[in-house]
């Protein structure tokens, strides 16, 4: 005899705030979860980079070195360095624990917009408004960067990189996905200026968002259009997309206060997150749960799937569950 199988839970959604962070950086240009998703990194247009828990909110350490305000920034995979990119032109390498800078790293001769470490945080590249992407060695005391591409034909607004893989996305309209193994180049062309890229997690696909407030993903090697995004307003400003940790939605600012996500499948809006009354200007993904993180102005904000406890609930449930101890 056979059962039915059950039905699958329908994925959770990060829509309960659980803290808002302000962050006091002037506007707050991008927000990113660490490796393990443990701490967060605010970007500032004070010229500061700054070091969070999120699950205090409490300030960490602030990073102070740019000449000008920080608009990326990323940690390695053990922690024990960040890097991050600003609008002087140059990015910075830091030690975590001391705050120190352990590399400054000139040579684009414009905005760096976009910056990552690899997987092993051995190389660090960059993606800037004139147009090349860069590939610094962290462990060499070379000043120059090993490799760079300079094939887009204007701004590179963003990338990710995963393992031997490079995406790159260009206010010329082309995403660009390298296969740094074979020295192969693979290119896209959407039709609008792309101010966000990333690759699914399963590493079939890839994201797009662009000016004409449109987020599309791509099959990673055909670049088939799997499915077209659109509700949310992107017409003006470099605004961050992104896919929920298992692949089920995907995720975008928008210059309305919202955050709009839909259904990676069907593509039905899913959730409409009301942030506030400004421009949602970067948000962030935890790699494995379900929380989210925005940036709105100078405020950082933690989203969840349930409403955190206040001391006092947390208090009265630790008493129940102590009383139903003792009648056991």
């Amino acid at each position: 005899m056979a059962f039915p199988q059950p039905r699958p839970q329908v994925p959770q959604l990060p829509q309960h705030l659980l803290r808002t962070i302000d962050c006091q950086q002037g506007a707050v240009r991008a927000v990113r979860f660490n490796a393990d998703g443990n701490y967060l990194l605010s970007c500032g247009s004070d010229k500061s980079l700054k070091l969070w828990s999120v699950s205090r909110g409490t300030l960490l350490k602030t990073y102070s070195g740019h000449g000008y305000e920080v608009l990326d920034a990323d940690g390695s995979y053990d922690n024990s360095h960040l890097c991050s990119c600003s609008s002087d032109k140059t990015l910075i390498l830091w030690d975590v624990a001391t705050g120190q800078v352990t590399r400054k790293l000139r040579g684009h001769a414009g905005k760096v917009n976009c910056v990552q470490f690899n997987e092993e945080a051995t190389v660090i590249l960059s993606g800037s408004l004139d147009g090349t992407v860069r590939c610094w060695d962290t462990r060499s005391r070379r000043f120059e960067a090993i490799q760079i591409l300079d094939e887009a034909r204007d701004s590179v607004s963003s990338l990710k990189v995963a393992q031997h893989e490079l995406l790159t996305g260009s206010v010329d309209g082309r995403v660009r996905r390298y296969d740094l193994r074979m020295g192969q180049l693979h290119v896209d062309f959407i039709s609008s200026p792309i101010t966000c890229v990333c690759f699914s997690q399963d590493g079939q696909c890839t994201l797009t968002s662009s000016l004409d407030s449109t987020v599309r993903l791509l099959d990673k090697s055909t670049g088939e259009m799997l499915g077209e995004y659109t509700g949310h307003k992107m017409k003006g400003y470099k605004l961050d997309c992104c896919l929920s940790s298992k692949d089920t939605h995907v995720l975008s600012c928008s210059e309305d206060g919202h955050v709009y996500c839909w259904d990676l499948v069907e593509g039905s809006l899913s959730l409409k997150l009301p942030v506030g009354k400004a421009v949602v200007q970067s948000l962030s993904f935890h790699p494995t749960e379900t929380f989210l993180l925005t940036a709105m102005e100078g405020r950082v904000q933690v989203w969840g799937v349930e409403p955190e406890e206040t001391e006092e609930e947390a208090i009265v449930n630790s008493q129940k569950l102590h009383l139903l101890g003792e009648k056991n």
